[in-house]
């Protein structure tokens, strides 16, 4: 008799490149569900383009650090397991922050030391324990990916609701307040509006996640209530 294939996130087979991917960017979202990352999640989203360039920088080392680390699984001693991790994730970092420092210097020098500390991220470290060191390559790459893009989606929103309540810009456009881009009558109400300087403070970010999370848990609910309904 044919085992069922256990089922992973949104019904996927567990451990296929789309349900690790699914799984990290919905189901375990690091941000809005799991609530780990949280020390650049809220340092570094005063705006959509430092969240957007921390996400990314994340995601990168998050996918090849995960798949590497699943690669060397059976080699490396679990004596030694957490050095060999440092080193393999430290090597990636290294990288980012070069690509970084050649292509992005702007972005570059406002994440600041936030990009050396993506080694000790706990995003990352948790991924490499919990699934990296226990399966494949494939799935744990996109496991890694699917992570790293919830992430980046989740302080990219972030930074967008901070950025353009607090300062009236999006991505740096001015979209609200005076000299907004747009003209005619539209533009005329959307330059009366007074941005609340909070927002691009400490505070705000406590703001904007909180809202964040608390809109994922109804979504949740709303989903969870809808499936035992069906299966009634």
């Amino acid at each position: 008799m044919r085992r069922e294939a256990k089922k992973g996130a949104l019904g996927l087979r567990q451990n296929t490149p789309a349900e690790r991917f699914f799984n990290g960017l919905i189901t375990e979202n690091p941000t809005l569900v799991l609530m780990i990352g949280m020390c650049p999640t809220l340092a570094v989203t005063s705006s959509a383009i430092n969240g957007l360039g921390m996400g990314l920088a994340t995601t990168f080392v998050l996918a090849l650090s995960n798949a590497v680390i699943a690669m060397l699984r059976r080699v490396i001693p679990s004596t030694v397991r957490i050095p060999s991790f440092i080193v393999v994730i430290a090597s990636f970092v290294t990288l980012a922050q070069l690509l970084m420092q050649a292509y992005v210097p702007t972005i570059n020098k406002a994440l600041g030391v936030y990009i050396p500390l993506i080694v000790v991220n706990c995003i990352i470290f948790g991924r490499a324990e919990a699934y990296a060191s226990k399966h494949g390559m494939i799935p744990s790459f996109f496991d890694g990916i699917g992570m790293g893009i919830g992430f980046t989606c989740a302080i990219t929103v972030i930074g967008l609701f901070r950025e353009l309540i607090g300062a009236g810009t999006a991505f740096d456009i001015q979209i609200l307040g005076e000299g907004t881009i747009f003209g005619g009558t539209v533009g005329a109400y959307l330059s009366l509006y007074q941005p609340i300087s909070i927002f691009v403070q400490q505070a705000g970010a406590f703001f904007v996640l909180a809202f964040l999370i608390a809109a994922m848990n109804n979504i949740k609910l709303k989903v969870q209530k809808k499936k035992g309904d069906e299966e009634t």
